[in-house]
């Protein structure tokens, strides 16, 4: 009996999207569930104001929308926001330093996402070349990120918020984009496939 090698590098391929896919989702889940226990915490260390501070924050900071019409350029979008995240977390970090004690559990909370969120870019990045090896990873634009100029308190609790409160949205974004594409990009892989 003779086996069609196509087919079942083919099969295999689609199987990986599937699991590669499947860990995404599962490690998006994760940091989704920890940045809302992150807000909790931000907001009750913040003292008697905290939900005005949340409450006066504008998303201007970052723009959360995944943007791009193939699913290439819809994961890297994803890739490239996660990245722009990454000096906003710092900052906040080095603001809260200042203003909680060394055993905060906010800034354990806020290294911890921090990390999450530079392990789910190296995730998504995988999973982007592997669906797509024949792109390449672009680099992320030139020039720093824009932070805003030296804060008061006040501003700097409202900042925290925004970035915290942004990552938040953006993470329940790439859930959903990741169920789109899981449907859209691995399942068609399949559909292609079993048409030789």
């Amino acid at each position: 009996m003779a086996v069609d090698s196509t087919r079942t590098v083919a099969a295999s391929r689609d199987q990986e999207c599937g699991n590669t896919l499947q860990q995404t989702l599962k490690l998006t889940r994760l940091a989704q569930k920890e940045s809302v226990d992150l807000i909790k915490t931000y907001k009750a260390s913040q003292g008697d104001l905290s939900e005005l501070f949340c409450k006066v924050a504008k998303s201007d900071v970052l723009d959360p929308n995944i943007s791009g019409m193939e699913p290439s350029e819809r994961i890297m979008s994803i890739y490239t926001h996660l990245q722009a995240f990454f000096p906003h977390f710092k900052r906040v970090y080095e603001q809260q330093t200042d203003l909680q004690s060394p055993t905060s559990p906010l800034l354990t909370k806020l290294s911890m996402v921090s990390a999450r969120s530079e392990t789910l870019a190296i995730v998504i990045k995988r999973f982007y070349q592997s669906l797509f090896p024949n792109l390449p990873v672009p680099e992320p634009a030139g020039g720093p990120t824009s932070l805003p100029p030296s804060q008061n308190i006040f501003q700097q609790k409202v900042y925290g918020c925004v970035v915290l409160k942004t990552y938040k949205e953006f993470l329940s974004d790439v859930f959903k984009e990741l169920r789109t594409l899981k449907r859209k990009v691995c399942r068609s892989r399949i559909q292609i496939n079993t048409f030789f």
